[in-house]
């Protein structure tokens, strides 16, 4: 298909490009009055992922109102215990509840793989009628959680600051943790290929909770089901994002993957340092410098920018915007990103 802004994909892909493309990790959602304004018509968030029509307009509204480079479907990583027999909710104030969640091996057998042309359908819809809306103004990124942090949300039942249970299984019941997230690599690999057969150009894997485990045991748990997935798709650019994961960066730089990306704790000139030329590299401005004065914002974009030295590089934030942050703010970050000329 020929787009008429391919930015992100020909820096996926390593190519020269004539400035660095922008996007940002949770740009389809709550800083947008136009999305607070469709979200309130529905019962809540899961509605919202469910509704194919609705989760398009939400995934476009980004391009149309803050200028990025790329539209990323609108939806959740845990679609896929959902679709794998163990359903969450979302709670006001509080995130994803799990009623049920896995305790035993017995447990794990009850579950299925996820079978993405029924029980996903909802979102290679939202990804079809995205496309045909878009009409090739601008790539469209899908992505799915990374199986350890899909993992830590099946064991524990809710988000965590230390996902103590999920890491105590690990230790009292490793082998079942390896057929569970075996499920999961599998159920990911499947539904990653669904969005691609849907027309997504551009794949990412959200492991959000890669850094609080310790190096050995990311390596055994974490990693090893990156490194799965990566090699089964190799049909679109495949992003890794591991937050927190910075003392693996090098064994990351290995996967077989297009981009890493970084958070705000990890410096470009240690991860280029560590991953080496090849990779491209996507990040990574501390999400509350969006706080920060409008001179702040800008000198730091830019000083971002010159770190990561204009090529191979892909600009976001280090983690997703702040549902309190400011759309005219968001805009000032993307628009000086788009006028800076190296």
């Amino acid at each position: 298909m020929n787009y008429k802004n391919d930015l992100i994909l020909r820096a996926a892909n390593g190519e020269n490009v004539d400035r660095t493309p922008v996007w940002l990790m949770r740009q389809a959602g709550r800083i947008l009055p136009e999305y607070r304004k469709v979200r309130a018509s529905l019962s809540g968030f899961k509605e919202l992922v469910e509704t194919p029509e609705l989760a398009a307009e939400v995934t476009i509204q980004p391009v149309d109102l803050l200028g990025v480079d790329a539209a990323i479907i609108f939806s959740d990583i845990l679609v896929i215990p959902d679709a794998m027999g163990l359903p969450y909710r979302m709670e006001k104030g509080v995130g994803p509840i799990f009623d049920d969640t896995i305790k035993s091996v017995s447990d794990i057998k009850k579950l299925k793989t996820a079978d993405p042309y029924s029980d996903l359908k909802y979102v290679t819809d939202a990804i079809s009628i995205t496309k045909k809306e878009l009409n090739g103004r601008v790539p469209l990124i899908g992505f799915a959680g990374a199986p350890w942090t899909i993992f830590s949300y099946m064991i524990e039942g809710k988000g965590s600051k230390t996902f103590s249970e999920a890491r105590k299984f690990l230790y009292q019941e490793p082998a079942a943790a390896h057929d569970l997230l075996g499920k999961i690599t599998d159920s990911t690999i499947a539904y990653l290929k669904s969005q691609i057969e849907a027309g997504v150009d551009i794949v990412q894997l959200f492991d959000s909770w890669a850094g609080i485990l310790p190096k050995e045991q990311y390596l055994e748990f974490g990693l090893k089901y990156l490194r799965i997935i990566c090699d089964a798709i190799n049909e679109v650019p495949i992003t890794v994002f591991a937050k927190g994961a910075w003392f693996a960066l090098e064994e990351i730089g290995k996967l077989n993957c297009n981009t890493i990306g970084l958070d705000w704790h990890t410096s470009p000139e240690m991860a280029r340092r560590l991953i080496g030329t090849e990779k491209t590299l996507q990040g990574n401005l501390d999400p509350c410098l969006l706080y920060a004065s409008d001179k702040d914002l800008v000198k730091e974009t830019i000083l971002m920018l010159n770190k990561f030295g204009g090529q191979k590089h892909i600009a976001n934030l280090g983690h997703g915007v702040y549902p309190d942050t400011k759309p005219e703010k968001v805009k000032l970050f993307i628009n000086t990103i788009k006028e800076y000329k190296f």
